[in-house]
């Protein structure tokens, strides 16, 4: 099987496409389509789309597809493109697919604790919905004011409360989508619990686009905890910041925020807004704690056994005020890495055990290449987020973050791990993924692709390549 090609004239196309959607929910002017070009990966490759569409309801994205796949043209779906692996990225001959406009919250629930939503709402809308209902949204990615529902669901989308609340995937119930040939259907369901036949809907999360284009979400929302606290801890190594994160995961403590800075973050934050960690800080543990009555004592027991595992200075929030202190570093960390150059963000997961180990590794790949690396990441499920500073107008220094990038992936995979935890395959990791799959898990995975997508419209070349 083979990607699609263009080998139409494409002015029908898109008449075709505004007497389906209407003329202003096509972009064809070629300075507007510059907008609908990339998403926040910076190492990935990208051109202008054929057009933009910006559909409303489904029976828009059904009229979509039909014409794409009467035309064999690809189809490039995208959310608010905050993603950082290059999957919504438009490719030649595409028309890119943006769910913005179908921003709707259909229904909120609050017996049964669900809403359904189109996929352009915002995950800070849906936050903010739920409370009003005296319910909350509980998955939190970085971008969560401006990525929508259905790029996270798209991308399987992490979050710093993941430790303790799991990625998007554990919210998601049931999903409506398109698939290529322009036929809807349902996937998944709309109760707690549920085993009939195949989970369908869980192929379509995490698929980036690649099997159907979701048009309509189910999740389940939760009552929020209690104001959380919490606390610091200084290691003058990063082995002794590991063997506590692994002591405290040991004794079934699971906090819920529990995030990693290295040295050079460190001394990054520190410079950046004078945060005071100190110049012999190896490594900084912020972990937090919303279990209400007793977050003190739970917060006090992960400060002892930090303190057993060397920690140096550990510091326990005394209200909610400090506590956002100290949160405050971790969401620092970007725009502190970002005053020292163009940065890059990583993304590998390896099991708890091994984070210091990957850790340490970071930092050697920086010193083989001679450049800086900054590592932030969730300690409590062994992701991290490498961060490779760069000039991105010397193509050395690109070529240098495209080989430490490399380098990272494969040592996480020789300690069992993986190469993305949370943001996705796209186009930046697509070769490595065939290095983490074997041959019969690639087969399958492309003939799942095939029996939803057998001419390889949706998003190509994303992911998994069609076959030779």
């Amino acid at each position: 099987m083979t990607a699609p090609t263009t080998l139409v004239l494409l002015s029908p196309v898109i008449d075709e496409l505004m007497r389906a959607l209407g003329a202003d929910a096509v972009v064809t002017d070629p300075d507007i389509l510059e907008s609908y070009r990339r998403d926040a990966a910076a190492l990935c490759e990208s051109t202008l789309p054929l057009a933009a569409v910006l559909p409303t309801t489904e029976s828009d994205v059904q009229a979509v597809m039909s014409i794409a796949s009467a035309h064999r043209i690809p189809v490039v779906p995208q959310g608010a493109l905050t993603g950082l692996a290059g999957a919504a990225n438009a490719s030649i001959g595409a028309i890119a697919l943006n769910t913005r406009r179908m921003n709707k919250i259909i229904e909120l629930d609050v017996v049964n604790r669900v809403a359904v939503v189109q996929p352009g709402v915002t995950n800070k809308e849906l936050k903010d919905a739920a409370r009003e209902q005296g319910l909350t949204y509980l998955p939190d990615p970085s971008s969560w004011e401006a990525s929508t529902i259905g790029g996270n669901i798209a991308t399987n989308a992490g979050g710093l409360c993941c430790v303790k609340y799991g990625v998007t995937a554990r919210f998601v119930r049931g999903l409506r989508v398109v698939l290529a040939d322009g036929r809807a259907t349902f996937v998944g369901r709309r109760t707690v619990k549920g085993v009939a036949g195949l989970s369908l809907a869980d192929l379509f999360v995490g698929s980036e686009g690649t099997l159907g284009i979701i048009t309509e979400a189910t999740v389940g929302l939760d009552f929020p905890s209690a104001t959380p606290l919490t606390m610091a801890a200084t290691f003058p190594s990063t082995v002794a910041a590991g063997e506590a994160v692994s002591r405290i995961r040991a004794a079934g403590i699971t906090p819920s925020l529990f995030e990693l800075l290295d040295r050079t973050t460190i001394a990054a934050i520190d410079a950046y807004a004078r945060m005071d960690f100190g110049t012999d800080a190896a490594a900084v543990l912020i972990a937090q704690s919303d279990i209400g009555e007793g977050a003190v004592e739970e917060l006090e027991a992960i400060a002892a056994l930090c303190t057993e595992s060397g920690a140096a200075d550990v510091a326990v929030a005394e209200d909610e005020v400090e506590s956002e202190q100290l949160v405050q570093a971790r969401r620092l960390a970007y725009p502190a890495l970002e005053r020292l150059g163009s940065p890059l963000v990583d993304d590998v997961s390896v099991p708890i055990s091994q984070l210091a180990t990957m850790i340490d590794e970071v930092g050697r790949v920086a010193d083989r290449l001679g450049i800086v690396i900054g590592v932030v990441g969730h300690a409590g499920d062994g992701n991290i987020h490498p961060t490779v500073i760069v000039d991105p107008t010397d193509p050395s220094s690109l070529a240098k973050a495209h080989r430490a990038f490399d380098e990272i992936a494969a040592f996480a995979l020789s300690l069992g791990g993986t190469i993305t935890g949370e943001h996705g395959v796209g186009l930046l990791k697509r070769d490595l993924l065939e290095t983490e799959l074997d041959s019969v898990a690639a087969e399958l995975q492309r003939g799942i692709k095939e029996l939803l997508d057998p001419h390889y419209l949706l998003n190509p070349g994303k992911v998994l390549t069609a076959r030779p």
